[in-house]
């Protein structure tokens, strides 16, 4: 089944992509077309939309726990949904992806998740809101793969490492516009304006109908499937068992990235709002310093991934942030938190930064559309009670009569540090 696998991955399997020429980074941004960059544009644009209107919930959580009359710990209830609901999502959207070419379903998928977030902002009470959020979630566990796949299969392989970094990369600007909206609108509109300024990202559907064309490598395949008496479940199924290691691998890493992304941010807002008290101006300030490090970061890592190799990449960056998370929580001065935050969010955002191209790359062909997105959001949903646990057990610790967020905050991120750490240092050939 190696015919199976990208070529990219058979011709390097150690770790795609280790190239021994260190290439100007504008030389590398040249070298796509207008066709590629503006596929490659709007597929960051909805990456970073479907950010911001997951990122909205952890800075309004608080406010919302006070209009529906509850402790934000039971409002971080619809974090762990919406992260649950992802990998559906990642499944469903990626199997339309593989089978109808990956331009349309992404259509839907905007509009879907753009609806969605009207209609939380709508919600009466919290049962309607947590279904608004579930559902919403299954739109997200689906754009990622979409998004992933279209644009790395425009762009040429030199680029890749690049660009991968900056496309992770929407994930923190739509952490940064949350950051940006909430200190703009909550204190005078609400919480509820907020998710009525996320439905914007509807207007890319359009975008994408008229400019972007659909992915060449997926006509290809598309062609040598009519071609093939094979009936596809049961080669789908043969991928899938003869490639199990993969899948394995692939889910344990990204569960491990993804509690150190969500245990390290989506309480974190928390954290300074109740236990430090800080005020929503100074809340904005450290996140949009902190995102803009997360960015540089993914950006950082994109470049040299492309000649230290995806794996070593990502463990030195990992290992970096496990350093800085003392920074990160300890600091009750105000300066000296904002430049931890800065420097976590640097290592974590360089930690991901690589991520969409390597899961393209060791992804087998014929689920490109599938894997990266099933994987990544199967490990969203192992990690996806992060949030609930740390407030949970933040609650139960003190500090000074007030929850001990920063804590639970830094002991579940640096365990999950080490975990990255083992898997990548200790598998081979994946």
């Amino acid at each position: 089944m190696e015919e199976s696998l990208s070529k990219e991955w058979q011709d390097k399997k150690s770790d795609p992509s280790i190239s021994s020429e260190r290439e100007n980074p504008l030389k590398l941004l040249k070298s796509i077309n207008k066709t590629q960059f503006i596929t490659f544009f709007v597929t960051y644009l909805s990456w970073t939309f479907v950010s911001f209107d997951y990122f909205i919930v952890t800075f309004t959580l608080p406010y919302i726990a006070k209009d529906f009359k509850l402790k934000p710990s039971d409002v971080a209830v619809s974090i762990t949904l919406m992260l649950t609901f992802r990998p559906l999502g990642a499944l469903i959207f990626g199997l339309l992806s593989d089978k109808y070419g990956r331009k349309y379903p992404l259509m839907a998928n905007i509009f879907i998740f753009s609806g969605l977030q009207l209609a939380s902002g709508f919600a009466p009470n919290f049962l309607t809101y947590s279904i608004t959020r579930a559902i919403f979630g299954m739109a997200m566990g689906g754009e990622w793969g979409l998004g992933a796949a279209l644009a790395m299969e425009a762009l040429p392989l030199e680029s890749r490492g690049l660009l991968s970094g900056i496309l992770q990369e929407g994930y923190a600007l739509g952490f940064l516009l949350a950051a940006v909206v909430y200190y703009a609108v909550i204190t005078n509109w609400g919480w509820r304006t907020t998710y009525y300024i996320g439905s914007f990202p509807i207007l890319l559907v359009l975008i994408i109908y008229f400019l972007v064309p659909e992915s060449e490598e997926w006509k290809r395949l598309h062609a040598e499937r009519k071609t093939t008496k094979i009936n596809p479940r049961e080669k789908t199924r043969s991928i899938i068992i003869n490639h199990w290691k993969i899948f394995l691998f692939s889910i344990l890493l990204m569960t491990a990235l993804n509690f150190i992304v969500h245990g390290s941010k989506d309480l974190y807002p928390t954290f300074l709002n109740v236990q430090l008290d800080f005020t929503p101006g100074q809340i904005t300030f450290i996140t949009i310093i902190a995102n803009i490090g997360s960015i540089i970061g993914g950006i950082i890592n994109g470049y040299i991934c492309h000649f230290l190799g995806r794996k070593n990449a990502m463990i030195t960056f990992t290992f970096l942030a496990g350093c800085f998370l003392p920074l990160y929580v300890l600091p009750r001065n105000y300066i000296v938190l904002t430049i931890g935050a800065f420097a976590v969010y640097l290592c974590i955002g360089g930690s991901w930064g690589s991520i969409p191209a390597y899961l393209n790359e060791i992804a087998p062909v014929e689920l490109r559309g599938t894997f990266p997105g099933l994987v990544y959001q199967t490990g969203t949903l192992l990690a996806s009670s992060s949030a609930q646990i740390e407030a949970f057990f933040g609650e139960m610790i003190k500090e000074e009569d007030s929850p001990d967020y920063g804590l639970t905050i830094a002991l579940l991120t640096s365990l999950f540090v080490i975990v990255i750490i083992i898997i990548l240092k200790f598998t081979n050939n994946v």
